[in-house]
C-alpha cells in the first residue's frame, strides 16, 4: 500500500493563481486537536457532528414516524442534542483525541434519557442490542466459514483424515456455556479457531478449546465452569470409546453431547462394572446389584457442578484406568464408590442410591482412600485408625512395633 500522497494544487483555466486541494481524509483525521472516531473494523475516521444528528433523527423517526421529520420541535432537540454529544467530548478531549464508536452511542443514549425522552431511548438501547446480535452472528458465521473455506482437516486417532466439524465445536461450546452469565461462547470459538489448522490431531482440538477458555477463568470466575464441561466432553470420548457404549462414532472415537448423557448414562455405568470386573480392576460382587435400577438413579445434570480445578483433580488422581485410559464417568465415580460402601447392606440398592445421592450432590464427601478404593478388589476404606497404647515406653514401642507388623 502506497502512503497517503501529499495535497497538490490545481491551476484555473485563465492561469490564475493556483486553487489548494483538500487535504487527505486520513491527514485530517490523526491532525492534532482533532476528535478522532474508531470504527468497529478499527479504522480511524474525523469525529462528525452531522453523523450524530443522522442517528437522532432517525431514532426520534422511528418512534413518532415520518412525519416528525417535518417537526421544527425534533428539529431543535436534535441539534440540542448533538450539542450536548458533542460538547461532552470536547470538554473531556480540548486537546483532541480518539473516541471509540460505542462510547459515542453510550452518549446518545445518556443525552436520550437525561432529556426525558425514554421511550426514544429505550428504541435506541433495543436497536443497539439487536445490531449488536446481529454482528455477532454474522462474525460467528464468517469464522466457520473462514474455517470450512481453507479445508481444514483433523487426523483421527484411527488415522482418517476428515473435515474439522464446526457445527459440533459450536454445539459443545454453546453447551458449555448454557446457564452461565458473563461468558462468551463465540469469543471460545473464534479463538480456538484461530489457533487450529489444516492436519490438526483430533485430541488437539479439544486441547485448543480448553485452553482457550482456561485462560478466561482470570476475567470471569464462571469461566471455570465452562472449562470443566469441556474437558466433561474430552472425559467422555475417552471413556465411552472405551468401553465400547452404543454412540455415534467419527475417525474410531464415540461422541455424546452432556444432553445425550440423559439417554447413555445408565449404558456408561453397565458397561463400565463388565469392562472393571473383566480387567479384575472391580470386585465382582458389583455385578451382583440391579446395575439397570442404579442407572436409572444417576443424575447426568449434576455432572455441570464441576469446577475446573474439581474436575481435573478427580481425572489425573481417582478415576478408573486402563493402560492411562480413563473409562470412568464422575456419576459413574460416585455410583461406584456407593456400591463398594453398600456391599454389606441388606437392600443394597437402596442404600447405595442414598449414598449417590449424598456423594454427587457434595453434600458429603468420603475420605480419599474410600474414593480410591470403594467398590475395587482392595476395598481398604478407611485412611485412619485407633489404638490404645498405654503410657509406659514398653507399650509405646511395642504399639509401634504391632503397627509396623
Amino acid at each position: 500500500m502506497q502512503p497517503d500522497a501529499p495535497p497538490t494544487s490545481t491551476s484555473t483555466a485563465n492561469g490564475a493563481d493556483p486553487i489548494p486541494a483538500p487535504p487527505s481524509p486520513s491527514i485530517v483525521a490523526t491532525a492534532p486537536g482533532q476528535l478522532r472516531v474508531i470504527k468497529r473494523n478499527g479504522t480511524v475516521v474525523t469525529y462528525d457532528d452531522d453523523k450524530i444528528q443522522v442517528a437522532l433523527t432517525k431514532a426520534f423517526l422511528a418512534v413518532e414516524g415520518g412525519t416528525a421529520a417535518a417537526s421544527s420541535r425534533i428539529r431543535e432537540l436534535v441539534a440540542m442534542l448533538t450539542e450536548q454529544v458533542s460538547g461532552t467530548f470536547r470538554r473531556r478531549l480540548p486537546s483532541g483525541g480518539t473516541i471509540h464508536i460505542e462510547e459515542i452511542q453510550d452518549q446518545v443514549e445518556l443525552a436520550l434519557m437525561r432529556s426525558g425522552e425514554h421511550k426514544v431511548a429505550r428504541d435506541y438501547v433495543l436497536y443497539r442490542e439487536e445490531r449488536a446480535r446481529i454482528r455477532a452472528a454474522n462474525a460467528a458465521e464468517d469464522t466457520t466459514e473462514a474455517a470450512v473455506d481453507a479445508g481444514f482437516h483433523v487426523v483421527a486417532p484411527d488415522g482418517s483424515r476428515l473435515p474439522l466439524d464446526v457445527a459440533r465445536i459450536r454445539t459443545l461450546v454453546m453447551e458449555a456455556c448454557e446457564g452461565l452469565t458473563d461468558v462468551d461462547p463465540e469469543r471460545i470459538i473464534d479463538e480456538a479457531l484461530a489457533n487450529m489448522y489444516d492436519g490438526i490431531a483430533a485430541e488437539d482440538v479439544a486441547t485448543s478449546l480448553l485452553i482457550t477458555a482456561r485462560t478466561l477463568v482470570e476475567e470471569e470466575p464462571n469461566y471455570t465452569y465452562v472449562t470443566a464441561r469441556l474437558l466433561l466432553d474430552q472425559l467422555r470420548t475417552e471413556a465411552l470409546t472405551f468401553l465400547g457404549v452404543d454412540v455415534a462414532t467419527r475417525g474410531g472415537v464415540a461422541l455424546a453431547t452432556q444432553t445425550e448423557m440423559t439417554e447413555i448414562y445408565g449404558q456408561a455405568l453397565a458397561a463400565f462394572i463388565d469392562r472393571g470386573v473383566e480387567l479384575e480392576l472391580l470386585a465382582p460382587e458389583l455385578k451382583r446389584f440391579d446395575v439397570k435400577r442404579l442407572g436409572q438413579a444417576l443424575k447426568p445434570e449434576r455432572d455441570l457442578q464441576f469446577t475446573y480445578l474439581g474436575l481435573q483433580t478427580l481425572y489425573d488422581r481417582y478415576f478408573i484406568h486402563s493402560n492411562d485410559t480413563r473409562f470412568e464417568l464422575p456419576q459413574v465415580f460416585f455410583m461406584r464408590v456407593a456400591m463398594g460402601l453398600a456391599i454389606q447392606e441388606d437392600d443394597p440398592e437402596a442404600r447405595a442410591t442414598e449414598f449417590y445421592d449424598l456423594l454427587s450432590s457434595f453434600d458429603y464427601m468420603s475420605s480419599t482412600p474410600t474414593l480410591f478404593n470403594a467398590g475395587t478388589m482392595r476395598s481398604q476404606l478407611s485412611s485412619c485408625f485407633l489404638t490404645t497404647v498405654s503410657d509406659d515406653l514398653d507399650g509405646i514401642y511395642s504399639a509401634i512395633r504391632d503397627n509396623a507388623l
